[in-house]
Protein backbone atom coordinates (compact mmCIF):
# COMPACT_ATOMS: atom_id res chain seq x y z
CA UNK A 1 0.00 0.00 0.00
CA UNK A 2 1.23 3.19 -1.01
CA UNK A 3 1.15 6.25 1.10
CA UNK A 4 -2.00 7.46 -0.96
CA UNK A 5 -4.13 4.72 -0.47
CA UNK A 6 -3.41 3.48 -3.97
CA UNK A 7 -3.37 -0.17 -5.12
CA UNK A 8 -1.57 -1.16 -8.41
CA UNK A 9 -1.87 -4.69 -9.84
CA UNK A 10 -1.67 -5.56 -13.68
CA UNK A 11 -2.22 -1.65 -14.55
CA UNK A 12 -5.67 -1.49 -12.80
CA UNK A 13 -5.29 1.41 -9.88
CA UNK A 14 -7.18 1.81 -7.49
CA UNK A 15 -7.10 5.03 -5.27
CA UNK A 16 -8.74 4.84 -1.72
CA UNK A 17 -7.88 7.48 0.64
CA UNK A 18 -9.75 10.76 0.43
CA UNK A 19 -8.18 14.28 0.03
CA UNK A 20 -6.19 13.41 -2.87
CA UNK A 21 -6.08 15.04 -6.64
CA UNK A 22 -5.81 13.33 -9.54
CA UNK A 23 -3.95 14.86 -12.76
CA UNK A 24 -1.95 14.44 -16.00
CA UNK A 25 2.10 15.38 -15.84
CA UNK A 26 3.33 14.71 -18.75
CA UNK A 27 2.93 10.78 -19.82
CA UNK A 28 2.05 10.37 -15.84
CA UNK A 29 -1.25 10.27 -13.92
CA UNK A 30 0.13 12.62 -11.06
CA UNK A 31 -1.52 11.74 -7.29
CA UNK A 32 -1.01 14.71 -4.97
CA UNK A 33 -2.54 15.74 -1.27
CA UNK A 34 -2.45 18.81 0.12
CA UNK A 35 -0.30 20.39 -3.42
CA UNK A 36 2.30 17.98 -2.70
CA UNK A 37 3.00 14.85 -4.74
CA UNK A 38 3.10 11.45 -3.36
CA UNK A 39 1.98 9.01 -6.59
CA UNK A 40 2.62 9.33 -9.74
CA UNK A 41 1.48 6.11 -12.60
CA UNK A 42 2.60 5.93 -16.33
CA UNK A 43 -0.40 6.69 -17.98
CA UNK A 44 0.05 4.25 -20.93
CA UNK A 45 0.39 0.83 -17.69
CA UNK A 46 -3.40 1.67 -16.54
CA UNK A 47 -5.92 -0.37 -17.83
CA UNK A 48 -8.57 0.93 -15.55
CA UNK A 49 -9.04 3.48 -12.73
CA UNK A 50 -10.74 2.51 -9.73
CA UNK A 51 -12.19 5.54 -7.21
CA UNK A 52 -13.41 4.07 -4.12
CA UNK A 53 -12.52 6.74 -1.81
CA UNK A 54 -15.08 9.59 -1.21
CA UNK A 55 -13.50 12.82 -1.54
CA UNK A 56 -11.14 12.66 -4.56
CA UNK A 57 -10.95 15.40 -7.00
CA UNK A 58 -9.40 14.42 -10.88
CA UNK A 59 -8.78 16.95 -13.57
CA UNK A 60 -10.27 17.14 -16.96
CA UNK A 61 -7.23 16.56 -18.69
CA UNK A 62 -6.48 12.91 -16.86
CA UNK A 63 -10.21 11.93 -17.80
CA UNK A 64 -9.19 12.49 -20.85
CA UNK A 65 -6.25 11.05 -21.41
CA UNK A 66 -7.61 7.94 -20.09
CA UNK A 67 -10.22 7.68 -22.67
CA UNK A 68 -8.33 8.07 -25.66
CA UNK A 69 -6.02 5.21 -23.87
CA UNK A 70 -9.41 2.93 -23.51
CA UNK A 71 -9.34 3.25 -19.76
CA UNK A 72 -12.15 3.73 -17.86
CA UNK A 73 -12.92 5.38 -14.85
CA UNK A 74 -14.94 3.13 -12.03
CA UNK A 75 -16.67 4.65 -9.38
CA UNK A 76 -17.30 2.27 -6.24
CA UNK A 77 -19.64 2.83 -3.78
CA UNK A 78 -21.07 1.17 -1.02
CA UNK A 79 -19.43 -2.42 -0.80
CA UNK A 80 -17.42 -2.08 -3.93
CA UNK A 81 -20.35 -2.20 -6.21
CA UNK A 82 -19.73 -0.15 -9.47
CA UNK A 83 -21.73 3.20 -9.11
CA UNK A 84 -20.76 5.22 -12.41
CA UNK A 85 -18.29 4.75 -14.99
CA UNK A 86 -16.18 7.14 -17.76
CA UNK A 87 -15.66 5.28 -21.17
CA UNK A 88 -14.41 6.69 -24.17
CA UNK A 89 -17.36 8.02 -26.35
CA UNK A 90 -15.24 7.25 -29.76
CA UNK A 91 -12.47 4.73 -29.92
CA UNK A 92 -12.64 2.70 -33.33
CA UNK A 93 -12.41 3.68 -36.68
CA UNK A 94 -15.62 1.92 -37.43
CA UNK A 95 -18.01 2.97 -34.34
CA UNK A 96 -20.87 3.82 -36.24
CA UNK A 97 -20.44 0.39 -38.43
CA UNK A 98 -20.52 -1.71 -35.63
CA UNK A 99 -23.13 0.21 -34.08
CA UNK A 100 -25.42 -0.63 -37.15
CA UNK A 101 -24.15 -4.28 -36.64
CA UNK A 102 -25.55 -4.70 -33.37
CA UNK A 103 -29.01 -3.19 -33.90
CA UNK A 104 -29.29 -5.35 -37.31
CA UNK A 105 -28.70 -8.54 -34.71
CA UNK A 106 -31.19 -11.21 -35.30
CA UNK A 107 -32.88 -12.49 -32.11
CA UNK A 108 -31.82 -16.00 -33.47
CA UNK A 109 -28.08 -15.37 -33.49
CA UNK A 110 -28.07 -13.56 -29.87
CA UNK A 111 -29.53 -16.59 -28.50
CA UNK A 112 -27.01 -18.73 -30.31
CA UNK A 113 -24.01 -16.40 -28.56
CA UNK A 114 -25.89 -16.58 -25.50
CA UNK A 115 -26.34 -20.40 -25.29
CA UNK A 116 -22.45 -20.02 -25.84
CA UNK A 117 -22.28 -17.66 -22.68
CA UNK A 118 -24.16 -20.01 -20.02
CA UNK A 119 -22.51 -23.09 -21.50
CA UNK A 120 -19.00 -21.64 -20.92
CA UNK A 121 -19.78 -19.90 -17.74
CA UNK A 122 -21.42 -23.44 -16.19
CA UNK A 123 -18.19 -25.56 -17.58
CA UNK A 124 -15.94 -22.99 -15.77
CA UNK A 125 -17.76 -23.46 -12.54
CA UNK A 126 -18.12 -27.07 -12.95
CA UNK A 127 -14.09 -26.64 -13.07
CA UNK A 128 -14.05 -24.34 -10.19
CA UNK A 129 -15.53 -27.11 -7.68
CA UNK A 130 -13.74 -29.35 -9.08
CA UNK A 131 -10.70 -27.56 -8.33
CA UNK A 132 -11.62 -27.19 -4.73
CA UNK A 133 -12.19 -31.52 -4.29
CA UNK A 134 -16.05 -31.02 -3.80
CA UNK A 135 -18.14 -34.30 -3.95
CA UNK A 136 -18.61 -36.14 -7.43
CA UNK A 137 -22.62 -35.68 -7.42
CA UNK A 138 -22.80 -31.62 -7.59
CA UNK A 139 -19.93 -31.93 -10.39
CA UNK A 140 -22.27 -34.19 -12.65
CA UNK A 141 -25.22 -32.72 -12.00
CA UNK A 142 -23.18 -29.25 -13.48
CA UNK A 143 -22.55 -31.36 -16.01
CA UNK A 144 -25.82 -32.51 -17.05
CA UNK A 145 -26.77 -28.72 -16.99
CA UNK A 146 -24.43 -27.59 -19.52
CA UNK A 147 -25.98 -30.09 -22.29
CA UNK A 148 -29.43 -28.86 -21.66
CA UNK A 149 -28.63 -25.15 -22.31
CA UNK A 150 -30.76 -24.41 -25.27
CA UNK A 151 -30.66 -21.44 -27.56
CA UNK A 152 -31.54 -18.26 -25.18
CA UNK A 153 -31.19 -20.63 -22.08
CA UNK A 154 -35.15 -20.08 -21.74
CA UNK A 155 -35.17 -23.05 -19.09
CA UNK A 156 -32.95 -21.02 -17.07
CA UNK A 157 -30.04 -23.33 -16.68
CA UNK A 158 -27.76 -20.39 -15.66
CA UNK A 159 -30.04 -20.16 -12.33
CA UNK A 160 -29.68 -23.56 -12.01
CA UNK A 161 -26.61 -23.92 -11.91
CA UNK A 162 -25.73 -21.28 -9.68
CA UNK A 163 -27.86 -22.49 -7.26
CA UNK A 164 -26.15 -25.46 -6.91
CA UNK A 165 -22.44 -24.02 -7.57
CA UNK A 166 -22.82 -21.43 -4.75
CA UNK A 167 -23.98 -23.95 -1.99
CA UNK A 168 -20.80 -26.17 -2.74
CA UNK A 169 -18.28 -23.11 -3.22
CA UNK A 170 -19.11 -21.00 -0.05
CA UNK A 171 -21.66 -23.28 1.79
CA UNK A 172 -25.15 -23.82 2.61
CA UNK A 173 -25.63 -20.28 4.27
CA UNK A 174 -23.78 -18.36 1.42
CA UNK A 175 -26.75 -15.61 -0.20
CA UNK A 176 -25.34 -13.62 -3.19
CA UNK A 177 -26.22 -10.42 -1.64
CA UNK A 178 -24.53 -7.59 -2.97
CA UNK A 179 -24.93 -5.47 0.58
CA UNK A 180 -23.98 -8.45 3.54
CA UNK A 181 -21.09 -10.56 4.10
CA UNK A 182 -17.46 -10.35 3.50
CA UNK A 183 -17.75 -12.95 0.64
CA UNK A 184 -20.18 -10.83 -1.15
CA UNK A 185 -17.76 -7.49 -0.73
CA UNK A 186 -14.59 -9.83 -2.12
CA UNK A 187 -16.83 -10.82 -4.87
CA UNK A 188 -18.11 -7.20 -5.56
CA UNK A 189 -14.67 -6.15 -5.86
CA UNK A 190 -13.58 -8.30 -7.74
CA UNK A 191 -16.21 -8.38 -10.68
CA UNK A 192 -15.79 -4.53 -10.51
CA UNK A 193 -12.34 -5.16 -11.67
CA UNK A 194 -13.75 -7.87 -14.34
CA UNK A 195 -16.47 -5.34 -15.31
CA UNK A 196 -13.85 -2.59 -15.92
CA UNK A 197 -11.51 -4.76 -18.14
CA UNK A 198 -14.90 -5.76 -19.96
CA UNK A 199 -15.83 -2.61 -20.34
CA UNK A 200 -12.35 -1.39 -21.81
CA UNK A 201 -12.53 -4.41 -24.56
CA UNK A 202 -15.72 -3.71 -25.39
CA UNK A 203 -15.48 0.00 -26.34
CA UNK A 204 -11.89 -0.55 -28.01
CA UNK A 205 -13.57 -3.15 -30.33
CA UNK A 206 -16.03 -0.02 -31.37
CA UNK A 207 -18.82 -1.93 -29.62
CA UNK A 208 -21.61 -0.09 -27.74
CA UNK A 209 -22.35 -1.21 -24.48
CA UNK A 210 -25.55 -0.53 -23.64
CA UNK A 211 -26.58 -3.00 -26.59
CA UNK A 212 -26.80 -6.10 -24.71
CA UNK A 213 -27.58 -9.69 -26.09
CA UNK A 214 -29.30 -11.13 -22.78
CA UNK A 215 -29.00 -8.55 -19.96
CA UNK A 216 -31.61 -5.62 -21.81
CA UNK A 217 -32.28 -3.40 -18.58
CA UNK A 218 -32.91 0.43 -19.68
CA UNK A 219 -31.48 0.84 -16.76
CA UNK A 220 -28.26 -0.69 -17.46
CA UNK A 221 -26.00 1.26 -19.88
CA UNK A 222 -23.56 -1.80 -20.06
CA UNK A 223 -26.28 -4.47 -20.46
CA UNK A 224 -23.19 -6.06 -23.03
CA UNK A 225 -20.03 -6.04 -20.26
CA UNK A 226 -21.98 -8.05 -17.96
CA UNK A 227 -22.98 -10.48 -21.10
CA UNK A 228 -19.16 -10.83 -21.81
CA UNK A 229 -18.41 -11.06 -18.48
CA UNK A 230 -20.43 -13.63 -17.42
CA UNK A 231 -18.18 -16.77 -18.26
CA UNK A 232 -15.12 -15.08 -16.51
CA UNK A 233 -16.92 -14.87 -12.94
CA UNK A 234 -15.42 -17.83 -11.83
CA UNK A 235 -12.26 -17.31 -11.85
CA UNK A 236 -13.12 -14.24 -9.00
CA UNK A 237 -15.65 -17.12 -7.68
CA UNK A 238 -12.12 -19.24 -7.15
CA UNK A 239 -10.23 -16.71 -5.74
CA UNK A 240 -12.80 -15.68 -3.13
CA UNK A 241 -12.88 -18.90 -1.95
CA UNK A 242 -9.44 -19.44 -1.83
CA UNK A 243 -9.15 -16.08 0.40
CA UNK A 244 -11.51 -16.84 2.78
CA UNK A 245 -9.86 -20.74 3.20
CA UNK A 246 -6.55 -18.68 3.68
CA UNK A 247 -7.96 -16.65 6.72
CA UNK A 248 -7.89 -13.49 4.80
CA UNK A 249 -9.59 -9.90 4.60
CA UNK A 250 -10.97 -8.05 7.79
CA UNK A 251 -13.90 -6.88 9.44
CA UNK A 252 -14.65 -4.54 6.72
CA UNK A 253 -14.23 -7.06 4.16
CA UNK A 254 -10.87 -5.93 2.00
CA UNK A 255 -7.39 -5.63 2.68
CA UNK A 256 -4.84 -4.32 0.05
CA UNK A 257 -3.28 -7.78 0.08
CA UNK A 258 -6.82 -9.47 -0.96
CA UNK A 259 -7.80 -6.71 -3.37
CA UNK A 260 -3.99 -7.20 -4.70
CA UNK A 261 -5.02 -10.74 -5.32
CA UNK A 262 -7.87 -10.28 -6.97
CA UNK A 263 -6.56 -7.53 -9.21
CA UNK A 264 -4.50 -10.01 -10.45
CA UNK A 265 -7.25 -12.18 -12.21
CA UNK A 266 -6.60 -9.81 -15.43
CA UNK A 267 -3.28 -11.61 -15.57
CA UNK A 268 -4.34 -14.89 -14.78
CA UNK A 269 -3.65 -17.80 -18.17
CA UNK A 270 -6.30 -19.00 -19.84
CA UNK A 271 -6.76 -21.34 -22.76
CA UNK A 272 -8.05 -19.93 -26.17
CA UNK A 273 -7.97 -21.05 -29.82
CA UNK A 274 -4.43 -19.35 -30.43
CA UNK A 275 -2.98 -20.39 -27.58
CA UNK A 276 -2.23 -19.37 -23.66
CA UNK A 277 -3.48 -16.53 -23.34
CA UNK A 278 -4.05 -13.74 -20.38
CA UNK A 279 -7.53 -13.20 -19.36
CA UNK A 280 -7.56 -9.36 -20.13
CA UNK A 281 -6.56 -10.55 -23.82
CA UNK A 282 -8.94 -12.88 -23.85
CA UNK A 283 -11.93 -10.48 -23.14
CA UNK A 284 -10.54 -8.36 -25.92
CA UNK A 285 -10.69 -11.61 -28.33
CA UNK A 286 -14.11 -12.17 -27.16
CA UNK A 287 -15.28 -8.46 -28.01
CA UNK A 288 -13.71 -8.84 -31.79
CA UNK A 289 -15.34 -12.35 -32.53
CA UNK A 290 -18.12 -10.48 -31.07
CA UNK A 291 -17.83 -8.03 -34.23
CA UNK A 292 -16.70 -11.02 -36.92
CA UNK A 293 -20.27 -12.65 -35.59
CA UNK A 294 -22.30 -9.70 -35.96
CA UNK A 295 -21.02 -9.07 -39.36
CA UNK A 296 -20.90 -12.21 -40.75
CA UNK A 297 -24.15 -13.31 -39.14
CA UNK A 298 -23.06 -16.18 -37.72
CA UNK A 299 -22.00 -17.23 -34.39
CA UNK A 300 -17.83 -17.03 -33.58
CA UNK A 301 -17.10 -15.73 -30.54
CA UNK A 302 -14.16 -17.64 -28.95
CA UNK A 303 -14.46 -17.78 -25.11
CA UNK A 304 -11.37 -18.90 -23.63
CA UNK A 305 -11.29 -21.97 -21.24
CA UNK A 306 -9.95 -22.70 -17.69
CA UNK A 307 -6.98 -24.08 -17.40
CA UNK A 308 -7.31 -27.55 -15.53
CA UNK A 309 -8.43 -27.71 -11.94
CA UNK A 310 -4.81 -28.41 -10.71
CA UNK A 311 -3.06 -25.76 -12.65
CA UNK A 312 -5.72 -23.15 -11.77
CA UNK A 313 -3.18 -21.17 -9.45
Amino acid sequence: MAQWGCVMVTQVVEVAEDGHHLSKYRGFMQVKRDGVEVGRVPLDDITALILSAHQITLSKTLIMELAERNAPVMTCGKNYHPQAFSLPYASHFDQVGVLWAQIDCSQPLAKRIWQAVVREKITNQKIILEHFAVPDQPVQELGLLIRRVKSGDPENMEAQAARLYWKYLLGDDFRRDRETGLENSLLNYGYSILRAAAARAVCGAGLTPALGIHHRNRKNPFALVDDFMEPFRPLVDMVVRQIMDDGGGDEDGLTPETKRQLARILDMDVQTAKGMSTVMNALHRVAQTFVSSLQEKDNRVEFPGLIPAGNLF
